[in-house]
């Protein structure tokens, strides 16, 4: 049974490498995965990013960009060429690796009821913890052996 989007408080997570919004999201548009549509429009929480341009070109065309007024969620909406609303938290760019895997995974948990805000408070808060003992459902814990990496920032393997 998939994930069905825009019910649970976040839809996943994004953890860009800068705060350069128009960089970072044609990046994520580009990669964005076609199943979940098309990504027409983002609104994105003004203190994560440095200023931005209104429209932002991608692969496919452009992206229409607009911030919250005032706002400090972390948090970037994403709208879709089929009209879903993802609601993504945006994990700073600064983050170690442990606190953005806490985060993604947090993030990414079906049933979350943890606004984002309050998830990076919790992850800055408990720097050290590992992932596999937080954040878990019914189905177990996404850091399973097999499980594969949470994204791009996966350690290399010398060989």
């Amino acid at each position: 049974m998939g994930r069905t989007m825009g019910v649970d408080q976040l839809d996943g997570a994004w953890w860009p490498q800068s705060r350069d919004l128009a960089i970072e999201l044609a990046d994520l548009v580009d990669h964005f995965p076609a199943e979940h549509g098309r990504v027409v429009r983002a609104l994105f929480s003004p203190p994560d990013w440095d200023p931005a341009p209104r429209r932002i070109p991608v692969a496919t065309g452009y992206v229409k960009v607009g911030s919250f007024p005032r706002d400090d969620t972390h948090v970037i909406e994403l709208k879709t060429s089929d009209r879903t609303v993802l609601h993504v938290l945006v994990v700073p760019p600064g983050f170690t690796d442990d606190q953005g895997a806490e985060a993604l995974l947090a993030a990414a948990t079906p049933g979350n009821t943890h606004p984002a805000s309050e998830v990076l408070e919790l992850v800055t808060e408990h720097p050290d913890v590992d992932p596999a003992g937080h954040w878990k459902d019914d189905g177990g814990s996404w850091w399973d052996v097999d499980a594969p990496a949470p994204s791009f920032r996966t350690t290399p393997t010398s060989g």
